[in-house]
């Protein structure tokens, strides 16, 4: 048969660009074990429905291939990115599939080896058929049996990603108390990615996990090496191909952020023209190249590739698409954001309001009025959209986007607070606009850990304009160095810095900061007078 035939009748394409991975399994078939292969791959790129797909074209040309139906189960479980109340979580009919898949493994791991059998017991672990059920309990005892055949086969990297993966998916993105120490688990997954990392310092999964692991810790420079070893490891996996950028973001390195998402798009963009892909990966890891773009240009001052990259992540979603995957809502409201961010007042009070169904976008469009209108000198119009702001704070739809662990009510509490200190600024006092960026930062500094950030710029940038517009240099040095030890090498900060350090006679401290910010604004197409436009 040609490969034509083969792919045909599999139901499923064999992709470019997949990297060199390669786990053997018992079958007869070399191609299923080119679908299982890339099944694994797709499952390191959380691309899980696809590698569902390619596990499925596995079993259809290997019948009897119990590590296929392995891998179906595999895949069709908890991540880290579906959560409800900060618990990783699946839908009933993921939770029956899985078990089915998972039972066909057992019937058929006669003819497995030994290895695969006690996968196949470990996997068996975290599915019980009953979707009625907790899945807490099977979520530990899934990590735990992985332990156990970690132990058994220390040899085994593959096994061990899957290992600290698993404890990954019992406490999705909490992986670090607030005084920067890991909690207890996390120890247990830092451990085993390192070692892999060093045996193995290709291991696509252990490598994209590690980047999630201490991407959130205080010192997340430990994964730089891994974001540069990750970058063109598996040039088909879009997401693989971004993951490096949480890493960038994190140590400054912007531009790099930007370029990883460019590239990361691309790759996602022919993916899903090639398979009319459809689901939870284009409808929210496609988009968070693009949202990841806009960030890290906006960071770096980069205003035209900022406002294309918001304007597109918008145009990507639909309001379907919203109604299924009600998170995704907030790419709507990036463009105007992105418009608030560099100053585009008029564009902003010429703007349509979103449709009426979608609370929170327009409460960020009040929002973004309000600054615009304040901007402009009309206090009356920006008291106005404040107030409808704050009306929307408490519905119905945001309190159901806090449930999905999208923070919306703290966010907008964060807007409104911004909102009013704008107006004060607008008022011509900035000691009273000072408690209402303060506010905004304490809430800011409040919401859980999330690349790019919940909230779309560092806020102490403008409690720093405020600072400095009151006179108090000082205070403003302060904030303006606590946002750098957040965001190291952001030129918004930096400058705010030299204005700061200028007005309080530290000239020789304010050359410094202007060398560093001339590097890190290299590629800005705006000019900057302070910490914000």
């Amino acid at each position: 048969m040609s490969l034509a035939e083969i792919t045909e009748k599999a139901g499923a394409p064999l992709f470019d660009g997949m990297g060199d991975f390669h786990r053997p399994i018992t079958t007869s078939n070399p191609y299923a074990q080119k679908y299982f292969d890339q099944g694994m791959v797709l499952a390191f790129g959380f691309n899980h429905a696809e590698s569902i797909r390619s596990f499925r074209a596995a079993q259809t040309l290997d019948p009897t291939c119990a590590m296929c139906f392995w891998g179906e189960a595999m895949a069709t479980g908890p991540n880290i990115n579906v959560t409800s109340k900060g618990k990783a979580v699946m839908s009933d009919a993921d939770r029956q599939s899985a078990f089915a898949a998972i039972v066909r493994a057992q019937e058929l791991s006669g003819g497995a080896t030994e290895q695969e059998k006690a996968l196949i017991v470990a996997m068996a672990a975290r599915y019980n058929g009953d979707p009625s059920t907790s899945r807490e309990p099977l979520d530990v005892a899934y990590a735990q049996a992985m332990g156990d055949y970690v132990d058994s086969n220390p040899a085994d990297d593959d096994a061990a990603a899957m290992y600290a993966e698993a404890w990954m998916n019992t406490m999705p993105w909490d992986y670090w108390s607030a005084d920067g120490a890991p909690k207890p688990d996390t120890v247990k997954v830092i451990e085993s990615l390192e070692g892999i990392i060093e045996r193995s310092p290709e291991h696509p999964l252990a490598l994209h996990l590690y980047i999630h692991a201490v991407e959130a810790s205080e010192d997340p420079g430990r994964a730089e090496d891994a974001a540069d070893q990750l970058a063109d490891l598996v040039p088909g996996s879009g997401h693989l191909v971004h993951m490096p950028a949480h890493i960038y973001w994190r140590v400054g390195r912007y531009d790099d952020a930007a370029k990883a998402n460019i590239t990361a798009a691309s790759v996602d963009e022919a993916y899903i023209a090639q398979c009319n892909a459809q689901g939870f990966y284009p409808a929210m890891y496609y988009p968070h190249n693009i949202h990841f773009l806009w960030a890290a240009a906006s960071m770096s001052g980069q205003r035209d590739m900022a406002i294309d990259a918001a304007q597109k992540v918008a145009d990507n979603v639909r309001l379907e698409q919203i109604e299924q995957f009600p998170t995704v809502e907030f790419f709507k409201t990036i463009p105007i954001l992105a418009q608030v961010q560099f100053g585009q007042w008029d564009d902003i009070l010429a703007s349509d309001a979103p449709p009426e169904s979608l609370d929170y976008s327009n409460a960020i469009w009040r929002y973004a009025r309000g600054v615009a209108a304040a901007r402009s000198g009309d206090v009356t119009s920006a008291s106005g959209d404040r107030a409808v702001l704050a009306g929307l704070k408490d519905s119905v739809q945001i309190n159901f986007l806090d449930t999905a662990d999208y923070p919306a009510s703290v966010l907008l509490g964060i807007a409104d607070a911004l909102l009013q200190g704008e107006i004060a600024m607008a008022e011509g006092n900035p000691e009273q606009a000072i408690p209402h960026f303060a506010a905004a930062v304490t809430a800011q500094d409040s919401l859980p850990y999330m690349e790019p950030p919940f909230w779309y710029y560092p806020t102490r940038q403008s409690l720093g304009e405020a600072y400095v517009a009151a006179g108090k240099f000082a205070e403003a040095e302060s904030v303006y160095r606590k946002d750098l030890e957040e965001y190291p090498r952001n030129g918004w900060s930096m400058s705010g810095l030299v204005k700061a350090l200028e007005s309080q006679g530290k000239t020789e401290a304010a050359e410094e900061v202007e060398k560093t910010f001339a590097i890190v604004w290299r590629h800005s197409d705006i000019e900057l007078d302070g910490s914000r436009l």
